[in-house]
């Protein structure tokens, strides 16, 4: 029996690696997965060495308060590939940490296939030498990136986006029973990390309760990803707020399916938004420094993937001091009174989703690790 060591620092990688397992296990059932991730990869029958919640960060600030426990997460996972020498290494995202396995597995001759780009496209473009180094094969899920590595000689493939093996746009519309109401339900998604529910989830509460004295009877709902403290989530509701939101545990697709509109952290889940043409507004606050670092270093418009793959703003982004509970408001109740420009955003959203590819992504990717794993 083969054995894998597969890498998800974060929830949504922790879900398309699952997604992973399972396709690689479809052709070739004798296959052992150990590694770093959540609940989904656990479920998918991977033994985990390292629970990702301990090791998610976003930002400078919040990696230095973590780096005892992301030290200790890199000896187990250095360990447990000296130890158990897995025939093929799978890194998904969540570069930092990732690059510093590849290294390890590059000098014991372990092949790595890195599914899921780090943004090099974005900001650090020069990481792109060190994954020639030490990448094997590069799977990527956006067709600009296949230029940005085959001009650097990396090995590529595209696969479209892991998103459309499990989220639908109008197919799925309405079938949600759990948030059905006559009202108007509006989605607080503040991210899938302890550390950005800290910072974005008091603010949207406050935006929530501001719209709820303007628009009487809407509803607010809030999905917690895996790997955030559920009981964070419901101190900062509890904290003195009169909109309610319901919490629900990952309840993202019932919320998408529902909701008019959705308050959101950048990240992945912008896309499946866009997939779903669930109309938004992208709110994002680093720490000072890395906010500082940020503005010097990335080389894009956008922050938003929606934003981003459609390159031009479809959907507005409220940034650090922008991203105040008023400013937020404000545009959430703009964009609720201009039904046409509603409709419009549905309609780019879609054409954003469409542009992603097709679904079979999670198939095609592990067609790609099995022939790694032959050639090996």
């Amino acid at each position: 029996m083969k054995k894998i060591m597969i890498i998800a620092g974060e929830a949504s990688g922790d879900i398309h690696g699952a997604h992973l397992v399972r396709a690689m296990r479809a052709l070739d059932p004798h296959l052992d997965f150990f590694g770093v991730g959540g609940n989904a990869l656990r479920q998918a029958g991977v033994h985990l060495m390292v629970d990702n919640s301990q090791i998610a960060v976003v930002g400078i600030s919040e990696a230095l308060l973590k780096f005892k426990i992301i030290l200790s997460a890199l000896r187990i996972v250095k360990k447990g590939l000296n130890r158990l020498r897995p025939a093929l290494l799978i890194l998904i995202d969540f570069p930092d940490f990732n690059l510093h396995v590849a290294t390890v597995a590059k000098k014991l001759g372990i092949p790595v296939m890195y599914y899921i780009s780090p943004q090099v496209w974005a900001w650090r473009t020069g990481r792109v030498k060190k994954i020639k180094n030490l990448v094997d094969h590069m799977v990527v899920i956006f067709p600009f990136e296949v230029d940005f590595y085959k001009k650097s000689n990396v090995p590529v493939t595209f696969v479209g986006h892991p998103l459309l093996d499990s989220v639908t746009s109008e197919t799925s519309r309405g079938k949600k029973k759990n948030l059905k109401g006559d009202s108007l339900l509006i989605g607080l998604l503040p991210g899938s990390r302890n550390g950005e529910i800290t910072r974005h989830l008091p603010t949207m509460v406050q935006a929530a309760d501001i719209l709820s004295e303007q628009l009487p009877g809407i509803r607010f709902a809030i999905p917690v990803a895996s790997t955030v403290d559920t009981t964070l989530v419901e101190a900062i509701v509890e904290g003195g707020t009169s909109s309610r939101p319901l919490i629900l545990r990952d309840g993202l697709r019932d919320v998408l399916d529902e909701a008019a509109l959705v308050i959101t952290a950048s990240g992945t889940v912008t896309l499946e938004a866009a997939i779903a043409g669930t109309p938004m507004i992208i709110v994002y606050k680093v720490s000072p420094l890395s906010y500082w670092l940020g503005k010097r270093l990335i080389r894009v418009k956008h922050i938003g993937m929606a934003n981003l793959v459609a390159e031009r703003p479809i959907v507005p982004e409220l940034i650090q001091h922008e991203a105040s509970a008023e400013n937020i408001a404000s545009r959430v109740l703009q964009m609720l009174r201009d039904e046409k420009g509603l409709a419009e955003i549905r309609c780019q959203l879609r054409r954003v989703g469409q542009s992603l590819g097709t679904s079979g992504a999670s198939k095609r990717t592990a067609e790609v690790a099995i022939r790694l794993l032959a050639g090996h």
